[in-house]
């Protein structure tokens, strides 16, 4: 069964784009970033909490992340009960925390929504994701 969720088509600037899907994180709206380029799902460490309801859920991790223009940022982890992508349920997903205040700097300067995370391969992949920019939708595979 394939479930499809509608995406905006945001301009950066001279950057080029991103697409913007709505999730949702424990019943609450969330607005992340596809990238196929990104090996993880991952989400604000900081807006995380408006899903969370116990930040000591938030747990220090030791390794340094790679990715998203730097090689030096902590990370952090925790589980979330239910992501809902369209249809698709994900259940206790073990979630990568990232300050991602540089992506939402960016986004306020040329006047977009801040976004909660960023929509990685793991998910994708695992869901034979397909991004079709005609009809401006991501196609996911439910299991």
């Amino acid at each position: 069964m394939i479930t499809t969720v509608p995406f905006k088509i945001l301009s950066i600037g001279e950057e080029g784009y991103h697409l913007m899907i709505k999730l949702y994180i424990n019943r609450k709206v969330a607005n992340v970033i596809i990238d196929t380029g990104a090996s993880a799902t991952v989400f604000d460490k900081t807006r995380i909490l408006k899903y969370v309801t116990d930040s000591s859920m938030v747990v220090e991790h030791d390794n340094l992340s790679s990715g998203l223009g730097t090689n030096t940022m902590k990370s952090q982890f925790t589980t979330l009960k239910k992501i809902k992508i369209g249809e698709l349920r994900i259940e206790d997903y073990k979630a990568v925390l990232l300050d991602l205040s540089h992506v939402n700097k960016s986004y306020h300067q040329v006047g977009l929504t801040p976004i909660d995370g960023v929509l990685g391969s793991d998910i994708l992949l695992k869901h034979k994701a397909v991004i079709d920019y005609a009809k401006q939708n991501l196609r996911l595979k439910k299991r």
